[in-house]
């Protein structure tokens, strides 16, 4: 039985996508290679005709698939090469893009232009797609972001994926229309690129991004039981802040991947962490995975 919107899913699947886009790769190459002399090399103009066609399938369903599995950049346009070869021996449609949506994904273009234009420009523009098929690309999309984003902050991203699992199971089944879970993950979707939880972050935050992922993940540090995280949301925003202050003043240039200097960065946070050793590891590996110092 098929799974729809699973995490697990797009893994299990994982190996026969990458086989047929090498295998469809590799057929397009050698179509493009040989498409202008095909009846000089043998071929009938009817067997000339099939391949055309053959070569348009191919490529049209990998980037079906690469779109409904969000592993491309949804709106973004074949890599060059690639499209000068459609456009020149398969003649597919040209790219179209509106605006700047040709650069941009499509959990982004959802943000700049709304949900409802995107499927119409975009996923389902030739109007073939089920409801079903739409929703799957969206969440995979979605899903992808959350994948590749959570580590930069746990948490917020941990909120992000329950509420699309809560969406994704209302939707399946029957309890949440079609539109009100376009409507419910736009808003989501909207959320995800805000980024920014004020419910409940100190006014002392405002602003404050990096101090306010650290903030929000203070109390799932994994600790040896020396730290303690401030019950008071007011003190644990000012340590959040001395933390991000210590790092911006004295953490070194270039210490991501420089052993020496990732154990100065863990010596500048040790003792806001009551030395605890255990507690410095766990926000030395946020700090590294935020990116911002």
């Amino acid at each position: 039985m098929r799974r729809h919107f699973g995490r697990s899913g797009l893994a299990d699947t994982e190996p026969l996508r990458i086989s047929f886009y090498k295998a469809s790769a590799a057929f397009l190459r050698a179509y493009a290679a040989v498409a202008q002399v095909l009846v000089e090399a043998g071929y009938t103009p009817e067997q000339a005709a099939q391949l055309e066609k053959e070569s348009a399938f191919y490529s049209e369903m990998r980037q079906n698939i690469k779109k409904a599995s969000g592993e491309e950049l949804d709106i973004k346009p074949y890599e060059q090469g690639m499209r000068q070869l459609i456009n020149m021996y398969i003649q597919a449609d040209p790219a179209q893009e509106v605006g700047q949506l040709s650069e941009m994904t499509l959990v982004q273009a959802i943000v700049e232009t709304g949900i409802n234009d995107v499927i119409a420009q975009h996923i389902n523009k030739s109007g073939r797609y089920s409801n079903r098929a739409v929703a799957e690309t969206i969440v995979n999309n979605v899903r992808k972001t959350i994948i590749r984003d959570q580590l930069t902050d746990p948490r917020f991203y941990e909120q992000m994926s329950d509420l699309l699992d809560d969406l994704i199971k209302q939707h399946l089944a029957g309890t949440l229309a079609y539109e009100d879970f376009l409507r419910e993950t736009e808003q989501l979707i909207r959320a995800l690129a805000a980024k920014g939880q004020t419910e409940g972050v100190p006014s002392s935050l405002m602003g404050r991004q990096a101090a306010t992922v650290i903030f929000n993940n203070l109390g799932g540090l994994k600790t040896s039981g020396v730290f303690s995280v401030p019950e008071n949301a007011d003190e644990r925003a000012q340590l959040a802040l001395d933390i991000d202050q210590a790092l911006k003043e004295q953490a070194p240039a270039a210490w991501r991947g420089d052993e020496m200097r990732q154990r100065q960065v863990k010596n500048i946070l040790h003792p806001l962490m009551s030395r605890d050793r255990d507690a410095t590891e766990a926000l030395f590996e946020l700090i590294f995975n935020l990116g911002r110092y």
